[in-house]
């Protein structure tokens, strides 16, 4: 304290160390700074100096030491009995509302600004004002700044135009954006990479990509840049545009970049060469925790969830911090239920959430519903979701997928109706999974109600999906001349997954000539499908067709189409036994047949055995 006073005098020296307690969050420290500045009230009395702007910039670091410190209302007090404020005043208050996410508060404070007309607005507010145009509930705002920033004349600034693309895309509203790009009379690399980076997160690949390589013209690029373009090759699967930016990237001399090291590594593995996401892997000299995260998604996405459970497990072991990202990230992996120990080891993890308070994150907690759902535990999938505080679309669509998957068609519906009555907004991933629902439980006439709700009230276009869920549907009913009318009539890109769901409700029914006639349909798009031969073989199998059914295996054989075989698993002593039919890989094979035959020939004199002698 002593320090301070002795400093007083030094205004520049003073609102940098203001400064510091902010930027470190000294809260203690700053406001003591604070208590010091009053007792010398005369020397910072803004009547006594004939420069002002010294005493207004250590009033200014004093509003904003006091937002980074979380103290909002002790900066609104400092700035509202300020005798003379400047922009830089106004400016410090409305970002710090802002980095508090008081986005009502800071909008306040620009409207008296603009009110008062004491102190002029400039590009710092125009930029921090539009920065928070975050959704597209505030696409008007973003708009109405937009006129504002005409009016003024400063559409003409980069850093303003900058932050106006960004703001429309953010908005959803790409073509706005591309209109304030194509009226910029001079762009940097920050607006060309907002442009690339916008398009691809708006799901516009192909724009995004087609813009990248104007920006390699105009040799404009930089490390975000090519982390933006890589993403733009993730969504469209575009391994060999991901190779070229991969090396254009190397020859570009740019340092090592994290950013775009995971770019890298998710669009490897988003192109299934997990390999190579190993390799950008394994150069990384220091993984941040993004990095890992991307790495235990890649193998989720890979069918290669072992690969994630042990990595996630490495990292425990290695004492490396684990975040809500990476759990998860490692809770996707839990796809297939059939897997011995997931249960076991999503409660594992479900104990580590509670021990490092991540239950408050709604990406945990709907990745916990959809573990224990896929793992057979929808009681503890339900109570996760009543206890979660607050929800969004992924965790009632979570909900209402483990109900279908559970066969439990009309508590889905039920939960449907209460998540539209909570104003949350269905999405296509609620359809697809309410119509799977719909499908098992019988209730054809309500799917097709909640097909046509999608299409009308909630503006959502069909995809494959959806369709092959009604053909399932009706098959499932013995509805199959529809379902077959339906798929044929259908003007969709690929009809693989409509003929497999049509081949599979002839498994069911046993209808033979309408079950070899999608299954040769079936076949002539994807010859290799090994779905088609196994289902038609069930079918012939049904009728007792065994030549027949002989004829599809041998055909199988030739094409090299193999049917994935079915593995059993059993635990026995903290340790899991797998088998598949006429396995003599376990090392315990021997003995295993040895009591198999003694069960089987119990079983045979059981058979043999009259009834009143196995009633005693």
């Amino acid at each position: 304290m002593r320090n301070v006073t002795l400093h007083l005098s030094n205004y520049a020296e003073l609102s940098s160390l203001l400064s510091i307690c902010g930027r470190e969050k000294h809260y203690r420290f700053g406001s003591s700074i604070h208590a010091a500045i009053i007792k010398n009230n005369n020397r910072f009395s803004v009547n006594n100096l004939t420069d002002p702007r010294n005493v207004l910039v250590v009033w200014n670091s004093l509003i904003t030491m006091y937002s980074k410190c979380d103290q909002l209302q002790d900066a609104a007090k400092v700035f509202d009995e300020m005798p003379l404020k400047d922009t830089v005043s106004w400016n410090s208050m409305i970002s710090g509302c802002f980095l508090k996410e008081q986005f009502s508060r800071g909008f306040r404070y620009f409207k008296r600004m603009l009110i008062l007309k004491k102190c002029k607005y400039d590009q710092a507010t125009l930029t921090t004002v539009v920065s928070i145009c975050t959704n597209p509930e505030l696409w008007y705002a973003c708009s109405m700044l937009h006129s504002l920033i005409i009016s003024s004349g400063f559409e003409s600034v980069v850093q303003v135009g900058n932050a106006l693309i960004t703001g429309y895309f953010r908005c959803g509203c790409p073509l706005s954006s591309r209109k304030v790009f194509d009226a910029m009379v001079e762009r940097n690399v920050i607006t060309w990479t907002a442009m690339v980076s916008g398009l691809a997160q708006g799901q516009l690949f192909n724009e995004s990509l087609l813009l990248f390589r104007e920006i390699l013209r105009a040799d404009e690029a930089n490390s975000m840049t090519y982390a933006s373009s890589l993403l733009a090759c993730s969504g469209l699967r575009t391994l060999s545009e991901g190779r070229q930016i991969h090396g254009r990237i190397e020859k570009s001399g740019l340092p090592s970049d994290l950013h775009v090291e995971s770019a890298l590594m998710d669009m490897y593995s988003k192109c299934g060469m997990i390999e190579d996401a190993l390799q950008v892997f394994h150069s990384c000299v220091e993984p941040d925790e993004v990095f890992l995260t991307v790495l235990l998604v890649s193998f989720a996405q890979n069918g290669m969830e072992d690969r994630a459970f042990e990595m996630f497990a490495e990292l425990l072991g290695k004492g490396i911090a684990i975040d809500e990202n990476m759990v998860s990230a490692v809770l996707g992996a839990f796809g297939c239920a059939s897997r011995p120990f997931a249960l076991a080891l999503g409660k594992q993890i479900h104990s580590l959430t509670v021990k490092k308070c991540f239950l408050s994150n709604i990406y945990v907690c709907n990745g916990l519903i959809n573990m224990y759902s896929k793992c057979g535990e929808l009681k503890d999938s339900i109570k996760l979701f009543n206890l979660m505080q607050y929800r969004n679309s992924v965790s009632w669509n979570s909900m209402i997928a483990a109900f279908g998957r559970h066969g439990y068609g009309s508590e889905a519906l039920q939960l449907y109706q209460e998540m539209l009555s909570n104003g949350a907004a269905p999405t296509d991933i609620t359809y697809l999974s309410l119509l799977h629902a719909c499908s098992h439980a019988g209730s054809v006439e309500k799917g097709i109600e909640l097909l046509r709700s999608m299409i009308s009230s909630h503006r959502i276009t069909p995809r494959v999906e959806h369709f092959a869920c009604i053909v399932d549907m009706l098959g499932r009913a013995g509805r199959l001349h529809e379902a077959k009318s339906l798929t044929e009539e259908l003007n969709v890109e690929s009809k693989v997954l409509l003929w497999q769901a049509l081949l599979g409700a002839c498994g069911i029914h046993g209808d033979l000539e309408m079950g070899r006639y999608a299954a040769e349909q079936l076949v002539m798009m994807e010859p290799d499908c090994t779905s088609a031969y196994v289902l038609l073989s069930n079918i012939y199998s049904a009728e007792g067709r065994w030549e027949d059914r002989a004829r599809i295996i041998k055909k199988m054989k030739e094409k090299g189409a193999k049917k994935e075989t079915g593995v059993s698993w059993i635990e026995l002593g903290k340790k899991f036994h797998s088998f598949v039919v006429e396995d003599d890989l376990h090392p315990h094979a021997e003995s295993i047949y040895e009591v198999l035959d003694e069960l089987i020939s119990l079983t045979r004199d059981e058979e043999n055995m009259p009834v009143e002698t196995l009633m005693l």
